[in-house]
């Protein structure tokens, strides 16, 4: 399943589904309605002690995807409005930014789970 993941600074929680959907076996990207300049180092720490690459991980912009071409588009919380595309699911999720490493391996169980019920 060709799955993308937005939300607004796509520099955690979109980041690490993306990882996650990748490591399940899917074509994953993620996007931010206003990305930030790198990916949490928190983001990047719990992908990596699940041992899952990390190397082309960075925040993108929404308008940059051809989100069309997607089976499904999740928004990871926020209120994220993209009047522009659609929304599939809202799974609603707290933003962990700034969080401590264990708010960040929480948010990530959550959402490796949500993946793997799709």
């Amino acid at each position: 399943m060709r799955l993308l993941f937005v939300c607004v600074g796509n520099t955690c929680r979109s980041q690490m589904a993306e990882g996650i959907a990748r490591s399940l076996g899917h074509e994953a990207a993620s996007a931010g309605t206003h990305p930030g300049s790198s990916v949490s180092v928190n983001a990047l720490k719990v992908l990596e002690s699940k041992g899952i690459s990390t190397q082309k991980l960075y925040p993108k912009l929404v308008d940059s995807i051809d989100w069309q071409s997607y089976d499904m588009v999740i928004s990871m919380g926020c209120g994220v409005h993209c009047p522009l595309i659609r929304i599939d699911q809202d799974w609603g999720l707290n933003d962990p930014v700034g969080s401590t490493l264990d708010v960040f391996e929480n948010c990530a169980t959550t959402i490796e789970e949500n993946i793997r019920k799709l």
